[in-house]
């Protein structure tokens, strides 16, 4: 079956994460992305691993082809226009005035090509008082908030993952595919814009909510105290976690698994509310019990009364785990050099037009006799 936007041809000048990603995501789907690189190295992403291969590049380029353009060049500018003009979709994300600095901005392809969907991902906005500036993952994170609820404002710690890059992705991908839809029904493009700021100040979205009712700053601590979740370390040494949420089951669950029927009445413990307050008191009793066995006892108590808990996963774990082997969320794909190169697969399943990795990450260029002679033909 094919995948649900074949036909469809998006055209990336995006290096790293975010456009990228957000050109992946469509891949999935089955869009034809022709990656436009630059001729001597490329995405600077293709450095981050060994000579025949990178993982970090191919994490996020799967399913595209490479073409080489210099766009200092007359000849790379002109293949730029022509394969913009050839797209459905263009995805750019370099910063705020790059692309219009070379003539192949927006607005001077709007009236040749009025069903162009552009999208531009850029760190702060496309304007206002910080666009020129450089934005990056960790930069997006700090800047939107999302780090000071993710870390201890009194001794921060950046993250392991680049959120607001897969975040800014995300939202450019969601917002390319509303714009398709539009077209649908309009027959026209129109200009999508994202930014790490934006998408990920969105994704705080409950957090903000929370602020603008009572004023008071959110920090780590909030959400967990709220919400009444949990991090624990067993005797063996092994992280889980426990979510009891709003059901008052959950938590009279949780009191029989650690032997304390009597915190149902202890005034402290007693209501939603009261726990919340008393987080820190309870956080410790259970820390303590919790030392007392293996993780295995613990989580195999608190599951079979039903209490929302996991192992705190390293990806090793997680890929031994049986229910990610069912979903086959790991796809290992032929790779020219390597044999098979592994891939974490898209994160929906569609049952008619499902999404699919075909391909690896190509080599740099591996396809401008493909996309590029035909166009030059054209225009000569």
């Amino acid at each position: 079956m094919s995948g649900a936007l074949e036909g469809i041809r998006v055209v990336e000048f995006a290096n790293y994460v975010s456009g990228p990603y957000a050109g992946m995501l469509l891949g999935d789907m089955g869009a034809d992305i022709i990656k436009v690189e630059e001729p001597t190295k490329g995405d600077p992403f293709r450095g981050w691993g060994r000579v025949e291969y990178s993982p970090t590049f191919g994490s996020v380029n799967r399913n595209k082809k490479s073409v080489t353009v210099d766009l200092k060049s007359e000849q790379g500018k002109a293949d730029a226009r022509a394969l913009i003009l050839s797209a459905d979709v263009v995805i750019e994300n370099f910063r705020v005035g790059a692309m219009e600095r070379l003539g192949l901005g927006y607005d001077q392809f709007r009236e040749a090509h009025p069903g162009l969907v552009w999208c531009s991902i850029t760190g702060y906005g496309s304007d206002g008082p910080y666009a020129t500036r450089p934005g990056y993952d960790t930069v997006g994170q700090a800047a939107s908030g999302l780090l000071s609820l993710l870390t201890d404002i009194s001794d921060p710690k950046p993250m392991g993952i680049s959120l607001s890059d897969h975040l800014g992705g995300m939202n450019a991908a969601n917002g390319i595919l509303g714009a398709i839809i539009a077209r649908g029904r309009t027959g026209r493009g129109q200009r999508v814009d994202t930014s790490l700021l934006e998408a990920t100040l969105s994704f705080c979205g409950e957090n903000a909510a929370r602020f603008f009712e009572n004023g008071k700053t959110p920090g780590r601590a909030t959400r967990t105290h709220q919400a009444q979740v949990y991090a624990f370390t067993a005797a063996d040494e092994k992280a889980f976690v426990v979510h009891l949420s709003s059901p008052t089951k959950f938590w009279l669950a949780l009191t029989e698994v650690v032997g304390h029927p009597e915190w149902v009445e202890d005034a402290r413990f007693k209501t939603k509310e009261t726990r919340g307050k008393n987080y820190d008191a309870l956080n410790k009793s259970l820390a303590d019990i919790f030392r007392t066995n293996t993780r295995a006892h613990w989580l195999g108590l608190l599951l079979d009364k039903d209490v929302p808990s996991a192992p705190l996963n390293t990806l090793d774990d997680v890929f031994a785990d049986p229910q990610v082997r069912h979903l086959q969320m790991r796809v290992d794909v032929p790779h020219p050099k390597l044999g098979t190169v592994g891939y974490v697969r898209n994160g929906v399943r569609m049952s008619d037009t499902p999404n699919s990795v075909r391909f690896c990450s190509p080599e740099l260029g591996e396809h401008n006799d493909e996309i590029l002679l035909p166009l030059r033909r054209k225009t000569d």
